[in-house]
């Protein structure tokens, strides 16, 4: 981006702000506190879309503008970005530090992928269901990152040395990327959107979400949403029919890692302690009330610092923690966290539900299909994280204007907002950088996008009617 560019994107994002702070109070629609709260929605999208400074940059900018302008009660908004859900986030990117060092993450992969068969359609196949299985134990922005450079790394193998390129490249990087998007969607372990959406579940019931409910709701979404992709997927035409020696380079790659060492093992075992814990949370909720999953992961995330290893060292120093630990992934997260709360303290929600609620809704299909478009457009334009702040709030306040049940709305948002295939930002960003083509993920995305979120306003209205 040129120099000139950048600056003029970095000056439209606070003019926006002004504008509609200026436009709200002077036309009536809405008070000038509300006005200010969706104008930090406006310039965060902004910035988040054309990205003059990082996105995680962008995510700070609640704070920065709420300490200028006073929006929303300073405490509201900075304890977003120590909460609950933030500490989940970081206990989770604990538990899995240590897998580069003692090489669990590439276990795991090539053992899913050991079974895969040379066509191209088996290769898609077992990277998107593989990809999707791993999501429902890790956030899928983990998956995707273990996933491809195993993927670039067997193309190479197969003779294809640049990715760009690379025909077979796209089917199979854009396999991994979807199918982690759809396998997250169905459990909280996804990533930090569905942390965000169980925030504002838990703070508009005032009772604790249990994860398993979660995996219920979404159960039926994630099973034909991945499905339908992996039918579109294979049913494409494609120019090359099969790959040479894939399944033997995940033989060999996994014949090569040995037996299981006992680093691995511990490692492996307090992951799936802590995944079990969340999802049977119901079973001891009454005994250990104060072991909600976020804290139940920062308890065993942190055993990793005191546990020593087969070299005599602890299986985590703070130092690899440091460069493990997806801190932009948190600040994005918290960011996401401190917008919603600016538009739900400020009433810019409950004016925009306003809006929202005068236009010819009755809970149908009609208010199924905006909620789910509208959640969709901004996980596209940013992420699912950012989608879920600013959407469920709003979805929570029209559904109350119309005397509606919100939660079974909530869940279609969710099911719309958990899928991101057409610009390299988020998920996608990581296989961008490993030579996909943004064009071509453009063009291979946008049939496929418009299909999937068909089939969430499907299984979200079918969800309301039941």
């Amino acid at each position: 981006m040129s120099t000139t560019k950048r600056m003029l994107h970095l000056i439209i994002g606070p003019l926006l702000y002004a504008a509609i702070w200026f436009l709200g109070s002077a036309t009536g629609w809405t008070d000038g506190t509300a006005a200010k709260g969706i104008g930090v929605a406006a310039w965060m999208i902004y910035w988040w879309v054309t990205r003059p400074v990082n996105i995680t940059v962008t995510a700070l900018l609640p704070g920065v503008v709420n300490a200028l302008f006073s929006i929303v009660p300073m405490e509201d908004v900075i304890s977003q970005y120590a909460s609950g859900s933030i500490v989940l986030i970081f206990g989770s990117c604990l538990l899995t530090a240590p897998w580069a060092k003692i090489g669990l993450d590439k276990r795991i992969s090539l053992k899913a992928l050991s079974l895969i068969g040379p066509s191209m359609k088996s290769q898609i196949a077992v990277w998107l269901l593989a990809a999707a299985i791993l999501s429902n134990m890790m956030p899928n922005v983990v998956v995707v990152a273990i996933f491809t450079p195993i993927a670039v790394s067997m193309l190479a193998a197969a003779g294809y040395k640049d990715i760009k390129t690379c025909e077979p490249a796209v089917p199979i990087l854009c396999a991994i990327a979807w199918g982690s998007q759809l396998g997250g969607a169905g459990t909280p372990l996804g990533g930090a959107m569905n942390i965000t959406a169980i925030s504002f579940i838990e703070d508009f019931t005032g009772e604790e979400f249990m994860y398993v409910d979660w995996i219920l709701r979404m159960l039926p979404y994630t099973v034909i949403a991945t499905l339908t992709i992996l039918l579109l997927m294979i049913l494409r035409p494609m120019k090359t029919a099969s790959l040479s020696g894939t399944k033997e380079y995940f033989e060999k790659c996994y014949s090569e890692l040995g037996p299981m060492k006992r680093d691995e093992k511990i490692s492996l075992a307090l992951f799936i302690i802590a995944m079990l814990g969340s999802f049977l949370r119901p079973l001891y909720a009454d005994i250990l009330p104060g072991l909600i999953p976020a804290y139940l992961f920062l308890v065993l995330g942190c055993l990793n610092f005191i546990i020593v290893g087969m070299d005599k060292q602890m299986l985590l120093d703070w130092d690899t923690a440091q460069r493990e630990v997806m801190w932009g992934m948190l600040l994005l997260f918290a960011g996401g966290l401190a917008l919603g709360q600016i538009l739900t303290g400020s009433g810019a929600n409950d004016a925009i539900a306003g809006v929202i609620s005068k236009m010819p809704l009755s809970g149908g299909l009609g208010t199924v299909a905006i909620f789910a478009v509208f959640a969709a457009v901004v996980s596209e334009m940013t992420n699912s994280t950012v989608s879920a702040a600013v959407t469920i709030p709003i979805a929570i306040g029209v559904t109350q204007k119309l005397g509606l049940d919100p939660l079974p709305y909530l869940f279609t948002v969710c099911m719309a907002m958990n899928y991101e295939s057409l610009l390299p930002v988020s998920v996608r960003a990581i296989s961008v950088g490993y030579g996909l083509d943004p064009d071509k993920l453009l063009k291979s995305a946008l049939p496929l996008t418009v299909v999937r979120l068909l089939v969430a306003i499907v299984v979200g209205y079918i969800t309301i009617l039941l």
